[in-house]
């Protein structure tokens, strides 16, 4: 088994690496899918947050209102610490269920936003970087995803830097330029890791 930690600040494209890594033939552990997963109703985690937050952070169906969590814990970072504490242990378990099923021959690739700031680097044989000048990673949260710029810059500073990611990378996949220059690079990559 090959393990690999993907990583890349928010808008790096880090998303769009995991699903060429994906068409390779990678099994893929999406730390973010496993967060949504660990906090649907009725599960520990859901009534976790309602204890720590209140019961305003949900929707009218009972469902984690995302986006007014996200409000209250992207600005602050005491906040986020407590919401970290509660989701990372859930998805941490979760991800090392998932990657048990894989099997002795394949290519894991974690996909995890907060690789770098959660100190998880060793865990991996490789630690790979999506990486975007800050200038991308904004116009594409602006442009892209619709979000608000204040929000986009507090969400970027709410990550690790650019050059903490850099640090801990042992292989950079560069995303400053157009999608398919990503592909190549990634299929080089997985022939080096199948090979």
């Amino acid at each position: 088994m090959v393990k690999v930690g993907l990583t890349g600040g928010i808008g790096a494209g880090k998303s769009e690496v995991s699903r060429l890594f994906a068409a390779c033939g990678a099994v893929i552990i999406d730390a973010d899918r496993i967060s949504r997963e660990v906090v649907e109703p009725g599960t520990f985690g859901l009534d976790a947050i309602v204890a720590e937050f209140g019961a305003e952070i949900l929707g009218p169906d009972g469902t984690l209102d995302r986006p007014k969590l996200g409000a209250l814990v992207f600005s602050d970072t005491e906040r986020l610490a407590a919401l970290n504490a509660i989701v990372h242990p859930l998805v941490g378990a979760r991800s090392a269920e998932l990657e048990r099923e894989a099997g002795e021959d394949a290519v894991v690739v974690h996909d995890v936003p907060l690789l770098v700031e959660n100190g998880l680097a060793p865990l991996y044989d490789e630690v790979v970087v999506v990486d975007a000048s800050p200038e991308t990673q904004l116009d594409r949260l602006v442009r892209a995803r619709g979000m608000d710029e204040g929000e986009a810059r507090a969400r970027m500073a709410a990550q690790a830097t650019r050059e903490e990611r850099l640090a801990v990378a042992d292989v950079v996949i560069d995303n400053d330029g157009p999608l398919e220059d990503l592909e190549p690079q990634v299929r080089q990559l997985w022939k080096r890791w199948t090979s």
